[in-house]
């Protein structure tokens, strides 16, 4: 059976599908660290990467199905969704103080996103 993710895509595979899995949870576990850094202060790297693989997880099962504006929008904001859960519990804060923690979180991973694919050209 082929994974849906790389279904019909040349060189797919299980490690294909891994190697990306690891690469989204690194940049998702290195954004959240340097917006806790920055929002929270002095915090321990651990909670930024345990933190980092559900969104990572949510983001690479549902790019299939972002094609059109409106699914772009439910994958993002599923995403974001899954990201305040995991920083919430990972942090151990209030709903209050995640929501600014999230925000800088997926402002950094956009910033951040966009300064790497205009560096190695991603698209």
């Amino acid at each position: 059976m082929v994974a849906p993710l790389q279904a019909g895509l040349p060189g797919a595979g299980l490690v294909a599908i891994v190697v990306t899995a690891l690469v989204t949870w690194l940049f998702y576990a290195v954004t959240l660290h340097l917006a806790a850094t920055f929002f929270v202060g002095d915090v321990p790297t651990q909670p930024a990467a345990a933190a980092a693989v559900a969104p990572a997880v949510v983001s690479l099962l549902l790019q299939q199905y972002a094609g059109s504006g409106l699914l772009i929008l439910v994958s993002v904001l599923a995403t974001v969704a899954v990201d305040f859960a995991a920083v919430s519990y990972a942090y151990g804060l209030e709903w209050r103080s995640t929501a600014p923690l999230v925000a800088l979180h997926v402002a950094f991973a956009t910033l951040l996103g966009f300064a790497l694919n205009n560096i190695f050209g991603f698209v």
